[in-house]
């Protein structure tokens, strides 16, 4: 596929994504989640997610206020309208959608097992309850929880779930030897691991093929998944039906998403983050091209 330059495809949506009006969203997440949402020691928030909504608020010609709201009430602020957009991670469920609108997927991910590497248990063990403490730590709201409820628990299995305001909480938990496995994104899970490498590892993945997607309010009254939606093609993403129901998501060579996946998913956690300070006033000005440059330049990629 043919790859239009970053820079001159943001300049001219810029102009056009201007006379629509600079209309200002709230923008939900819940902070941190590596790599999709993190912050700074200065309080600064970046990660995948974020930064991709940047992109998108550029493109689309609007300003974005990211908060940082507990990942169980998020759904919540934007019925009710304390925010605009939900953008930290959200599998797009039916449940979620008698509540919520859903933009265009943007990612598919699956759900990994993560365990400690001392402690003699496989994904089948640590999942069946035969740890030391017979317990399962998955964030409060999320899909892993709820598949461990679904999955295990509703089919009698004896396992605790341990629900966590935090994945970090859970994984620390999980590091101290208070739960005996964490059921978390995959994506996530390698962070979690890259954070500490000598301990815990993945013991397997469970093929939930779900799919992330930025969400509104209900009939979306302020018309934002059309502009969302249409940010996320120009910026490189192409979701195609394909056979059995399933959705493929295409991301095009050397489009932005496709630069942003190369440098979120990948590197050390520590060096995104020193990367992303050096590199942060280009999107903040809108310059895709030119952060994605930095962000590598730093990366050494």
């Amino acid at each position: 596929m043919r790859t239009v330059g970053i820079g001159v495809l943001v300049g001219a949506l810029l102009v056009g994504g201007l006379a629509l009006g600079q209309d200002k969203y709230i923008v939900a997440s819940d902070i941190p989640w590596a790599p999709f949402e993190m912050v700074t020691d200065a309080g600064e928030f970046f990660g995948f997610d974020l930064d991709l909504m940047r992109a998108i608020a550029f493109v689309a010609g609007f300003e974005i206020e990211i908060r940082n709201v507990a990942f169980d009430v998020i759904i919540e602020n934007v019925r009710t309208g304390r925010a605009d957009i939900g953008a930290s991670g959200f599998t797009i469920t039916a449940d979620r959608a008698q509540a919520v609108d859903f933009s265009m997927p943007y990612f598919l991910s699956n759900q990994a097992v993560v365990i400690r590497k001392d402690s003699g248990l496989n994904i089948v063990t640590a999942l069946a309850g035969l740890g030391p403490n017979r317990a399962v730590g998955a964030q409060n709201g999320t899909t892993g929880f709820y598949w461990v409820e679904d999955e295990l628990q509703a089919a009698g299995v004896n396992v605790e779930l341990k629900g966590y305001e935090t994945y970090p909480s859970a994984i620390l938990d999980l590091v101290n030897g208070r739960v005996d496995a964490v059921v978390q994104d995959e994506p996530a899970s390698k962070a979690s691991i890259a954070a500490y490498p000598e301990l815990l590892t993945i013991a397997g993945i469970i093929n939930t093929n779900e799919y992330f997607g930025f969400l509104v309010r209900k009939g979306d009254p302020k018309g934002i998944l059309p502009r969302i939606n249409a940010a996320l093609a120009q910026l490189g993403l192409t979701v195609r039906d394909a056979p059995g129901g399933i959705q493929e998501l295409v991301i095009e060579e050397g489009s932005f998403i496709a630069g942003l996946m190369e440098v979120y998913f990948g590197p050390d956690l520590d060096e995104i983050m020193d990367a992303w300070i050096a590199s942060k006033g280009l999107i903040f000005a809108g310059d895709l091209e030119g952060f994605l440059a930095s962000m590598k330049a730093h990366l050494g990629l």
